[in-house]
């Protein structure tokens, strides 16, 4: 930041992902989701800071050291589908090289047949075409780079497995595929999670079992994904208006912008948004069942 200050990306993030679970962290773009994700992985930048603790067993990876992640963690533990899945292959190799690489590396399957049809199998779980898997990464779409990211992703049956932005560049037949293959590394393994980042609601209602909104840095609801997206539905003002864009649910935007990460009020940082407003909200709102908000909706809100 300018001036050499510090932005919070991200404040007070409390949630769990349970094994067999998956959690879908939803919100507008710059609100923290994908910093968050990166913390997770160690992959922030050098002059950035993360304080508190990410359990994953009995390991704080925000406490892991560097060694630690890359050996243990990285592919092993966590399976990471990256936002901007160009810029994690190697440009120089083919995708058919990054999979061998990385059953061999993370399967212990060896033998070039053996290597081979495991990297067919995950690039079928997928749908990234076999025809496709000897080009290199700036021969490939933006859709199909993103579907070579999933297959890497899903190699280690790692038992968590964070998606970030794994829809993207996908017509909607694939968005379907590869949010159902997610369900399915969930659902095919005992102790396997799935966290998914994503803008798509329609994508999330279909893989989560719950929601967690993040807007200005912070979670401010965290919800059952039947009740979310059915009834009684969303509790926070904010939430309410994400579905409320969606075209199949009126269509409408949430009027304004976001603040600037650098310049969030004391308060609730949705009140200069909310209809909901009042001068209670110039502090900052408690979370009560699961909602950050001082004035959140009721089921006899969502009836009226």
């Amino acid at each position: 930041m300018p001036g050499g200050g510090r932005i919070a990306a991200v404040t007070d993030a409390h949630f769990e992902v349970a094994a067999g679970e998956c959690l879908a962290l939803v919100g507008e773009s710059g609100c923290g989701k994908s910093v968050l994700a990166s913390a997770l992985l160690g992959l922030l930048p050098a002059n950035a800071q993360s304080r508190g603790e990410a359990r994953l067993g009995a390991l704080d990876l925000l406490a892991a050291d560097e060694r630690t992640l890359a050996r243990t963690v990285r592919g092993r533990m966590v399976g990471l589908i990256p936002q901007s899945p160009a810029a994690h292959l190697t440009p120089v190799r083919t995708v058919r090289s990054h999979m061998a690489e990385t059953v061999t590396a993370l399967t212990g399957v060896r033998g070039r047949k053996a290597v081979r049809e495991a990297a067919d199998r995950a690039a079928e779980r997928a749908a990234f075409p076999a025809d496709h898997l000897d080009r290199h990464p700036h021969e490939l779409s933006g859709g199909l780079a993103q579907r070579a990211a999933t297959a890497l992703a899903l190699v280690g049956d790692a038992p968590l497995l964070l998606a970030d932005e794994p829809t993207t560049g996908l017509d909607r037949d694939l968005v379907d595929h590869t949010v159902d293959e997610l369900r399915r590394h969930v659902d095919g393994g005992a102790g396997r999670a799935l966290l998914v980042i994503t803008h798509d609601l329609a994508a999330a209602e279909r893989v989560a079992d719950r929601v967690a909104v993040m807007y200005a840095g912070r979670i401010v609801e965290l919800a059952d994904a039947d009740a979310f997206f059915g009834m009684p539905g969303p509790r926070h003002p904010y939430s309410r208006g994400l579905l409320q864009a969606l075209p199949d649910r009126g269509f409408t935007p949430v009027p304004g912008m976001p603040p600037e990460l650098g310049d969030l009020p004391d308060g609730c940082a949705f009140a200069g948004r909310c209809e909901r407003a009042t001068d209670v909200c110039a502090a900052l709102p408690p979370v009560t069942d699961g909602t950050a908000c001082h004035h959140p909706y009721v089921p006899e809100d969502l009836r009226a």
